[in-house]
């Protein structure tokens, strides 16, 4: 019987803490296809303990079918390291597109045992999109800004006749009268909303903690929206401050939680948001005309358990007048966007039925900040 290795045989060890401060997943494979030990992030990757993960085969682990498990028998079969591209891992644990780079070797000393370390596109490519999002998000600001100067003003000429009409109008005429006006607020309103876009003045910021911030964003939305929704916080006390203006943060994280509340809905007697803050070392944006990158270790996440996004508007979920809503403007999460880009920061999205996740990651605030906020052009995983 075949002396069977572990990633990890003694905590503590250098080999050990190298292991599991690496930033990919890392699984041992065994000779029947069973799961003989992972890494930290392959706990997370799977969303399982290294001790659960050890009663299963890897076929459990990854979709039917998976080229991962013809490349685990092509690599026993000639002993020889193989590498496949852009593979997708969607778990039952974990559905929704998993795009990764596989990097799987044999184990020489341990016959039949074999390594695999998994290497996620999903952050360089979400980012990639985050920065067309960016983009499309400052493109709107021309328009807004001429919307507020070419439309305003003739709308409330409009109004002003309207309401001088209503004054010798028949009674049965007044309705339509109302109506013009009535339309006219509206759509003054929607051009409010759009000229937040043209607003390129620098604000103030300082460093914040993100759990009052979360904490006052969860208050407004109990008393109000989201009276009906459980809330979950899993925060990570320990985090450092964020270089931000507070009342963004509040109105960026008040807008996705009003989102998740309305993806939820109001007749769902299950209803969950999740907040949470964790540092994730390793992703980070190199500043335009610039060689220094800036990290963003900081990660804050609403998830909630509604339907999810539908799949096609996923590709332009931060674009201007995209949405879901009969009544939406569309705009919403295109701020959210345009807030946190100028911070310095990004925002993505995943999605799939009963689980959707708005994921924000920030720069730490260092005491000596200067290039926070500036528009990132380069992205990479690290």
């Amino acid at each position: 019987m075949s002396r069977t290795p572990a990633l990890s045989k003694t905590a503590g060890t250098p080999a050990d803490a190298m292991l599991h401060a690496l930033p990919h997943p890392v699984i041992m494979v065994g000779p029947e296809g069973n799961i003989v030990d992972a890494n930290v992030a392959a706990e997370q990757f799977f969303d399982a303990s290294a001790a659960l993960l050890r009663r299963h085969l890897l076929r459990d682990l990854v979709p039917f079918g998976s080229p991962l498990l013809a490349l685990v028998e092509q690599v026993r079969a000639r002993g020889a390291a193989v590498n496949e591209y852009k593979v997708d891992l969607a778990t039952p644990r974990n559905p929704g597109e998993r795009l990764v780079d596989l990097h799987v070797a044999p184990l020489t000393e341990f016959p039949g045992h074999v390594v695999v370390m998994l290497q996620e596109r999903t952050i360089a490519d979400k980012m990639d999109r985050q920065l067309t999002h960016r983009g499309a998000a400052r493109s709107v600001i021309a328009l807004a800004a001429m919307l507020a100067h070419e439309i305003k003003n003739p709308l409330s000429g409009i109004r002003g006749a309207a309401q001088l009409l209503e004054q010798s109008a028949a009674d049965e005429d007044r309705a339509l009268t109302k109506l013009i006006c009535e339309e006219t607020d509206r759509i003054v309103k929607l051009v409010d909303r759009m000229e937040v876009f043209a607003d390129e003045r620098p604000v103030e910021r300082a460093p914040v903690n993100i759990h009052v911030v979360l904490d006052h964003v969860k208050r407004l939305a109990q008393s109000g929206f989201a009276r009906h929704i459980r809330f979950v916080e899993d925060y990570d006390p320990s985090l450092p401050p964020v270089l931000a203006n507070r009342d963004q943060l509040v109105q960026v994280f008040l807008n996705l939680v009003k989102n998740a509340s309305e993806a939820i809905g109001e007749g769902a007697s299950d209803g969950e948001i999740q907040l949470t803050t964790a540092f994730r070392p390793g992703v980070r944006l190199a500043a335009p005309g610039s060689k220094t990158r800036v990290s963003l270790p900081l990660e804050f996440c609403v998830k909630d358990n509604g339907p999810g996004v539908p799949e096609d508007l996923m590709p332009h979920l931060f674009d201007p007048f995209v949405t879901s809503k009969p009544t939406g403007s569309g705009l919403g999460l295109a701020l959210v966007a345009k807030i946190i880009g100028d911070h310095g920061g990004i925002v993505e999205c995943e999605s799939a039925p009963r689980r959707t996740v708005f994921r924000v990651l920030m720069p730490v605030y260092s005491g000596d900040d200067k290039g926070v906020g500036e528009t990132p052009s380069v992205a990479e995983a690290r």
